[in-house]
């Protein structure tokens, strides 16, 4: 299905064919006729699906067909500062001839900034993409009116209530008319993501897109290690190579700083990135690293979604992802475009299980190589055997 035949305004098609936009993806086709006729939408699909032009383009649509007036009509709720700046930059192309205005919202910045943020907010941007802590402290000066809001989008929900703002979603939602429109998305669909959904969608459209497989293009493999091992196995892996762009996925902050300065010990150009640092920081070493004045990049996940930089040669999980989609999203930044690209993965003693699920939802066991002599032995891999243990986990959670 091309663009053409969504009926969009000419403005909003100068902009979509400026991009090099002309055929629709699947959530795309499925997603915006259902916005464009007002229904509210849940949808399930990973990044890489064109999820972002699937609710951009229809809100353009609708708010330009309407009467114009001085204020917020739109606001998208995001987890990140990362994601907040990328759905902007896309949104800044798209609506480029068009008259909608927008403006990103989000924390880490300086006073300035804070200041654009705030008369944005009090004349009527159309369109606001905001984090939550960042909205609400904008909401409790009182010089932000929703009162005439008609669009309310929650981006990759599950990430949201993944890193605790349910109640600061339902702070933002207390300010907004009982009457419009919601749209809710993420990459996957946990049971709290569904109650949420009870409490603010009124019959939903749903539009779920099955996770892709990763590009045949990539060659993944895996190593067996205890957690002492990590460490020295990347050493070993990276100490001779030359390759432009890695990138190292970690779990946590304190893992994403271990690593890092590992490698800078070794003479490696490794910098990290994670929610620690400062916007201006972030920015700085996300410049380098796609400029390509930066070989190696660490990173912990809920910063990785904001990480859109092509050709990567190497995605090393120094954890193993918690599911499925999120191997698929860590190792997808690699061979795009047709490029060739790898992906290793290192599986600690109590990843296995995890790691077993992966595979299986692949269809495929993932090759394990060896690991060098001068590291010893690893654990035998047996996922199945702590099958009983995570059950008596999953119990003690519920």
């Amino acid at each position: 299905m091309t663009f053409h035949e969504f009926g969009f305004d000419g403005s909003l098609v100068e902009g979509i064919e400026a991009l090099g936009y002309t055929t629709a993806t699947p959530i795309q086709e499925k997603a915006i006729p259902a916005i464009l006729s007002g229904k509210d939408l849940i949808g399930s699909a990973q990044t890489g699906t064109g999820k972002t032009a699937a609710f951009l383009l229809p809100l353009i649509q609708n708010i330009i067909s309407a009467p114009h007036d001085e204020a917020i009509k739109a606001l998208i709720i995001v987890p990140t500062r990362e994601l907040a700046m990328q759905i902007d930059q896309q949104m800044e192309g798209i609506s480029y001839f068009t008259p909608v205005s927008s403006i990103p919202v989000y924390g880490g910045t300086d006073g300035a900034s804070f200041s654009r943020e705030r008369q944005a907010l009090a004349n009527g941007a159309d369109m606001v993409i905001c984090t939550p802590g960042r909205m609400i402290a904008h909401l409790n000066m009182g010089y932000v009116d929703l009162s005439k809001l008609r669009y309310l989008i929650l981006d990759e929900a599950d990430r949201m209530l993944d890193m605790g703002f349910h109640d600061d979603i339902l702070k933002i939602i207390s300010y907004v008319p009982e009457k419009r429109q919601n749209l809710l998305f993420g990459a996957t669909m946990p049971r709290e993501m569904l109650v949420l959904a009870r409490k603010i969608l009124k019959d939903p459209v749903e539009v779920n897109i099955a996770v892709s497989k990763p590009a045949d293009n990539i060659l993944q493999m895996a190593y067996l290690v205890y957690d002492i091992q990590k460490i020295p196995l990347v050493q070993y892996l990276l100490k001779d190579i030359h390759l432009r762009s890695i990138l190292i996925f970690c779990s946590t902050k304190s893992k994403t700083r271990q690593v890092s300065a590992t490698l800078k010990k070794l003479g490696l150009q490794a910098e990290e990135i994670h929610s620690d640092l400062d916007q201006s920081a972030r920015e700085k070493v996300l410049m380098r690293f796609r400029n390509k004045e930066l070989s190696i990049l660490v990173a912990t996940d809920i910063v990785s979604r904001g990480i859109d930089i092509e050709d990567i040669d190497l995605v090393i999980n120094f954890d193993v992802p918690n599911d499925g989609e999120d191997y698929i999203h860590r190792i997808g930044r690699t061979a795009r475009a047709q490029s060739k690209g790898a992906a290793i993965t290192l599986i600690g003693e109590k990843e296995q299980r995890k790691f077993l699920d992966i595979e299986t939802m692949l269809g495929k066991p993932v090759y394990k190589g060896a690991l060098p002599l001068h590291l010893g032995n690893g654990p035998v891999y047996q996922p199945k055997t702590d099958k009983k243990e995570y059950r008596k986990r999953d119990f003690r959670r519920k």
